[in-house]
């Protein structure tokens, strides 16, 4: 028994913060780039010895695998995740126009908010709930997540937008068209605010998607908090979709394509923008070296 309470020798894997540590542990079995594992990994070379009637003497927790989540589950979750998004995003406004300004704008931001919060504590640990392209597309051309899965999940989110859509179009006709995401301002001023907001946006899910500093526990809270600022802003201007598929599904249910470029460029680029912004701005490892170990929405 004494020998199982000694603490090994041998170095435990690299963890989260570890200076050199890969960007991906077998980056083939796991691509939920966006997620938070929020019980850190001893530091240094310890590790915790297993109880006495451990397989082996010495094994550490560190040592065991983590549970392997097959591709077809992830998309199965983000097409799940996505629904329920689009569902209760696009069933506020279209409430609001159906019932003379019942939800109000604080009604309708909160519904986005919230919505995006529950799908990240309830599909996060499977998929990373990525829940929007564009976020998608940016964590691929940072290298949080891989590019051979970019087109799946796409898929998997385009189609999720397209089904919620239809099914708020069974439900609420003829009042659907007030959940299609069209600019009440010049051209040019609501593209400036997709990219903000989506900045915004993209900034903080970095923050606590790939940052082991970041106080991760809350990070649903963080990120719906985050949206519904951004709907508060610019809601009443460009819709504040801050995600293509926010705007794709419903304008494709509606027949109303109007403006649909500026829902499409302005999120992607300034999604690809905050995610470089805060990468480029974010403390360095102990040794001065950037820790490039990604999480996903785990707990």
């Amino acid at each position: 028994m004494a020998e199982l309470a000694e603490t090994p020798n041998g170095s435990a894997p690299a963890t989260p913060g570890t200076p050199g540590a890969p960007l991906f542990n077998s980056l083939r079995d796991r691509v939920d780039s966006l997620s938070f594992d929020r019980k850190p990994a001893p530091r240094g070379n310890k590790c915790l010895p297993m109880d006495a009637w451990a397989a082996s003497p010495g094994t550490c927790f560190t040592d065991l695998p983590k549970p392997d989540v097959s591709l077809t589950r992830k998309l199965g979750a983000e097409f799940v995740g996505t629904f329920i998004l689009i569902f209760g995003a696009t069933a506020a406004p279209i409430v609001n126009q159906k019932y003379s300004g019942a939800e109000t704008l604080i009604g309708n931001a909160a519904c986005s908010g919230l919505a995006v919060m529950v799908v990240i504590l309830s599909t996060g640990h499977i998929s990373g709930a990525h829940l929007n392209p564009s976020l998608t597309v940016a964590f691929a051309m940072l290298r949080h997540f891989p590019w051979s899965h970019v087109p799946a999940y796409v898929t998997a989110q385009v189609s999720a937008s397209i089904c919620a859509s239809f099914a708020l179009k069974a439900i609420y006709h003829p009042f659907l068209s007030g959940g299609v995401t069209v600019p009440s301002v010049p051209a040019a001023q609501a593209f400036f605010l997709e990219f903000v907001i989506t900045f915004n946006l993209l900034f903080v899910v970095t923050a606590v998607a790939t940052d082991t500093r970041a106080v991760g526990e809350l990070a649903g809270i963080a990120v719906g908090a985050t949206v519904m600022l951004n709907i508060l802003i610019a809601g009443p201007s460009s819709g504040a979709s801050m995600n293509p598929v926010r705007t794709l599904g419903p304008a494709v249910a509606a027949g109303n394509y109007k403006q649909l470029w500026i829902y499409l460029v302005a999120p992607t680029a300034g999604a690809i923008a905050g995610a470089a912004v805060y990468t480029a701005v974010k403390l360095k490892g102990e040794d001065g070296e950037m820790p490039r170990q990604v999480r996903s929405f785990r707990r």
